[in-house]
């Protein structure tokens, strides 16, 4: 039986982030109850490489692509599609939140400094693959590193049971400015991340997240 930690989940690690603004007619579908939110046609979409370190309740890597939508007037977070490389996080994802978490292979090449302290990313080179294939490459080059921790609060909305379930993210972060290059498998389920660079790329270094809402129960078995 695969167990996970009851919810909330806290988190810490590294993340290197790219966002695109896509025509709305090649948005990934998003949860029923929700709409993409789109401006002048275009909705907001977002592909992230994680790795969960530190003093993260599981360690693991991650793949995930995510769209701005709206729940009513309410902006949320919507995980359309996401991988991982362990079947507790993956198993957890899917039961508490309704995150369509799958099981993926991770290759991710790091350059740090050296010495003790946090991470310094100079660059990042990251693969994730299935049995059916690569999901996804990309080169991430950092830049300079904008002062202080920046805070970060918002909801992630998935169908969970049928229904829409929203969980509240608070996190923390160290960000510096990236450039970033992806390719995807044309036929795969992320082909569209190699069709046009990113608007903004950034690596979110040394974060802290709380993920999901104080829970009453204790660890459940898959």
């Amino acid at each position: 039986m695969t167990r996970y930690p009851e919810e909330p989940w806290h988190l810490a690690g590294q993340m290197y982030l790219s966002l695109w603004l896509v025509p709305a007619r090649e948005l990934p579908r998003v949860a029923d109850g929700t709409r993409p939110l789109t401006v002048a046609g275009r909705g907001a979409v977002g592909a992230a490489w994680v790795v969960y370190e530190n003093d993260s309740v599981l360690h693991y890597n991650e793949l995930l692509r995510a769209v701005l939508v709206r729940d009513g007037r309410r902006p949320r977070v919507c995980i359309t599609d996401i991988w991982v490389d362990s079947a507790a996080s993956m198993t957890g994802g899917r039961e508490l939140w309704g995150i369509p978490k799958e099981m993926a292979d991770f290759d991710i090449d790091r350059t740090t400094g050296s010495g003790a302290g946090p991470v310094t990313d100079e660059g990042v080179r990251a693969t994730a693959e299935t049995d059916e294939g690569v999901l996804a490459t990309a080169s991430f080059g950092t830049g300079r590193r904008v002062p202080g921790r920046w805070p970060l609060t918002y909801r992630v909305t998935q169908t969970l049971d049928g229904a829409l379930k929203t969980s509240p993210v608070r996190s923390r972060s160290t960000l510096r400015t990236a450039r970033a290059r992806w390719t995807a498998r044309e036929d795969g389920p992320l082909g569209d991340l190699g069709r046009r660079p990113p608007l903004l790329s950034l690596a979110l270094n040394d974060f802290t997240i709380r993920f999901g809402d104080t829970a009453s129960r204790t660890v459940r078995p898959a």
